[in-house]
């Protein structure tokens, strides 16, 4: 006998309900909104012309909202799959026949489609990220913020289609049968609000299991945390000096950094740049990858090189590492934030000179700035 296709009334059991789909869809459509909105700010601070100016203060606030995008993308896992598993009967409904119903059915099975797709692919390719894994040939930040949108408006279209039922859901008791399926008559291993409770602990448990890279204090619990504090010199290391080719330009006694404005051109040794007026400022290093961390990081204000070369106030500055090639390889700062006293070419961290992996000779450090921007191994400083 050749198998028969599913069919709902397969599906019996009581779990498997519009009132428990209603309840962890509110929890998932919050963290969905808390992720994409935390996106489009790490997205937005990465782009090298800003039509609004992206604030250097507070110095956190890059930390703040790129921890919670990846705390709340890990919490969306468990559930996006408890979510799935309550509505999965709805999958194997026939359409109706009347054209309005059927306009109704295309428009929700296919926001509902869009929706999982997008966000199976966000999400994996998310943890991914976190990880520092990229197994894809495509541009992870480009491909992942315009899949972001294609989510939300998904999303957006599905809970329009399903605003009735969700609401009628939610007025209702987690245990009214109201709006089941006639099949669903069986009791699951858990109750209604057992399995509610389950889903809950679950999303805590990943927040807690990956929020320590980002919260120092929750990094002995933090079991999924792939990045920590135990890089060199207390800091984690996404690219490498040998990953980056710069093992011999770094090292070289012929090492010179060059600052330019309009035809004026200085160029600093090592120790010219040490010999310059030192200060010290407490700043996080925040990573798109979610990690972040305190430094105390010493060198020379930027500004003060700047004023070397009679860059005005307000001048936007490209900088060019020694790294031999890569996207990150030069990066734009506004010249809101070249003019922060806070922003330093960077000689020392926590006491120490920097390490290779850190950016030796010297590196830039700004406020509220991504991390990738925060450019290593610096070759050369250019006002326009």
């Amino acid at each position: 006998m050749r198998p028969r296709p599913p069919a709902p009334e397969h599906f019996t059991s009581r779990l498997r309900s519009p009132a428990v789909a209603s309840r962890v869809g509110v929890l998932l459509g919050i963290s969905f909104g808390l992720c994409f909105l935390t996106g489009l700010v790490s997205h937005y601070a990465q782009l090298p012309q800003q039509p609004v100016p992206f604030p250097a203060s507070p110095a956190w606030g890059y930390r703040v909202t790129q921890g919670l995008h990846v705390i709340s993308g890990t919490a969306a896992v468990p559930l996006l799959l408890v979510k799935l598993w309550t509505v999965y009967p709805r999958l194997f409904l026939r359409p109706p026949r009347r054209l309005r119903g059927l306009l109704v059915e295309v428009a929700e099975r296919g926001s509902i489609a869009v929706l999982v797709a997008s966000a199976v692919f966000l999400l994996a390719s998310g943890l991914a990220n976190s990880t520092a894994w990229y197994p894809w040939a495509f541009s992870f930040r480009t491909t992942h913020y315009a899949l972001a949108w294609v989510a939300i408006g998904a999303l957006v279209l599905h809970v329009a289609v399903k605003l009735p039922l969700i609401r009628q859901a939610l007025r209702a008791d987690v245990d009214d049968t109201a709006l089941d399926r006639p099949t669903a008559t069986e009791p699951g291993a858990l109750s209604r609000r057992g399995l509610l409770r389950t889903t809950w602990l679950a999303a805590g448990v990943a927040v807690v299991a990956t929020a320590g890279n980002s919260v120092g204090w929750l990094r002995e619990v933090s079991v999924l945390a792939v990045r920590s504090s135990d890089g060199p010199q207390g800091l984690p290391v996404t690219k490498s000096a040998r990953a980056a080719g710069v093992l011999e330009t770094a090292t070289s006694p012929a090492y010179r950094l060059t600052v330019e404005h309009a035809g004026e051109r200085r160029t600093f040794g090592l120790e010219e740049l040490q010999a310059l007026p030192q200060v010290t400022e407490t700043l996080p290093i925040a990573c798109v990858e979610g990690w972040s961390e305190n430094a105390e990081w010493t060198g020379v204000r930027l500004r003060t090189l700047l004023d070397l070369v009679g860059a005005p106030a307000g001048s936007a500055v490209v900088f060019e590492s020694l790294q031999e090639s890569g996207a990150f390889r030069t990066s734009a700062l506004p010249g809101h934030f070249a003019d922060d006293d806070r922003t330093l070419v960077a000689l020392r961290v926590n006491g120490e000179v920097l390490s290779l992996d850190h950016g030796h000779p010297c590196r830039l450090i700004a406020p509220n700035r991504p991390g990738v921007r925060q450019t290593k191994w610096l070759s050369r400083v250019v006002a326009t």
